[in-house]
């Protein structure tokens, strides 16, 4: 798809009261979020890029400066992505504008190459793992007085209005996980987890299981799914060459297994000197993964098995990112029963 005959409008206003903080603006990977989006869109040629935005405050300005962007302002009293695309169509010179939501750090443009057809249609909605996504849809510039009305009325569901006018979803092979959103501070923590090991060769993940049963668990079922894994184990005690539990994991399909204590660290039964956690990981060659077992979390991300007290009624399973979570909102929580939910965060953070 060449870019140059559409316009873009980078969705970013919302009150981010789930966050408590101007999510714009947080870093993930070392990219501030709205920055992130506009760096991307400035490589793709479009033939124009408004900033959608509630107000407009001297950070933006200078980054729709630095990128070539135009500052709209929404003209509604809300502050609903529907409102920001209606006020973003009534501006555009392009026929068409994708609208793309700011809070999607692993957003690549290419994921929309499948769509080409737009002729007699007025919404293009892609739609990803079985979700629709109008936050990263293509809208035609005769929608802007009709979406004004609609939000007259009371209307600030973008799929809703969208689909009372001439409207397709298409279904793309793109993976989910580009279009993961933050919206949350649970959100923010596996991005960042996500963001760690996007910079690794090999991703890590350390789990902190105080059973050792659950990391195990993880190995076996990554290893069906042609995943291969290899496991560091933190053991607090002196060496045990014959420590139980290198040959549980190698039994449950690890592809390399390495222990590691005070005194240093060795990987089938040969000693080396002493070093820390992520030397003895690039040790690993041909691994998928590396887990990382451990009483608490040693690198991150990190997959924590939190005890009642701590978080919920339940045992559950907490994705964090850099410590330990002090609120429920910050995890991700999971019966510790469904393993099928731990390995679908797994995948997410190893990218």
């Amino acid at each position: 798809m060449d870019f140059k005959n559409f316009s873009l409008l980078v969705l970013a206003g919302g009150k981010n009261s789930k966050l408590g903080q101007d999510k714009r603006f947080i870093e993930v990977g070392g990219k501030k979020l709205l920055e992130n989006i506009l760096q991307k869109a400035q490589e793709k040629n479009f033939a124009q890029i408004f900033l959608c935005v509630e107000q407009e405050i001297l950070p933006l300005s200078i980054l729709s400066w630095k990128y070539d962007a135009k500052i709209l302002v929404n003209k509604f009293k809300n502050s609903e992505p529907l409102s920001e695309i209606a006020t973003g169509l009534s501006k555009i010179q392009t026929d068409w504008a994708l609208a793309i939501s700011a809070d999607m750090p692993f957003f690549e443009f290419e994921t929309l190459q499948e769509i080409e057809k737009f002729s007699r249609l007025r919404a293009i909605i892609p739609e990803v793992g079985g979700e629709l996504k109008p936050l990263a849809g293509f809208y035609h510039k005769s929608l802007a007085e009709k979406f004004s009305q609609a939000i007259q009325f009371g209307e600030t569901d973008i799929l809703e209005a969208a689909k009372k006018v001439p409207h397709k979803f298409i279904k793309l092979s793109a993976d989910e996980k580009n279009f993961f959103k933050i919206n949350t501070r649970a959100d923010l923590r596996m991005a960042q987890g996500r963001a760690a090991n996007l910079s690794r060769k090999v991703p890590i993940i350390s789990v902190a299981d105080e059973e050792e049963t659950f990391t195990e668990k993880l190995v076996e079922n990554l290893s069906a799914e042609k995943i291969s894994v290899a496991v560091i184990k933190s053991e607090l005690q002196e060496f045990n060459f014959e420590i139980e539990g290198v040959k549980k994991f190698q039994d449950a399909g690890a592809k390399n297994v390495a222990v590691i204590s005070s005194e240093g660290w060795l990987m089938f039964r040969q000693t080396e000197r002493r070093e820390d956690f992520l030397t003895v990981a690039e040790k690993f060659e041909g691994a998928d993964l590396i887990l990382i077992e451990c009483r608490t979390p040693v690198t991150q991300p990190a997959l924590s098995l939190l005890n009642a007290e701590d978080i919920s009624a339940d045992k559950k399973i907490a994705a964090i990112f850099s410590s330990e979570p002090e609120t429920s909102d910050e995890v991700f929580q999971f019966d510790l029963r469904d393993i099928n939910s731990a390995i679908k965060i797994c995948k997410f953070l190893m990218n």
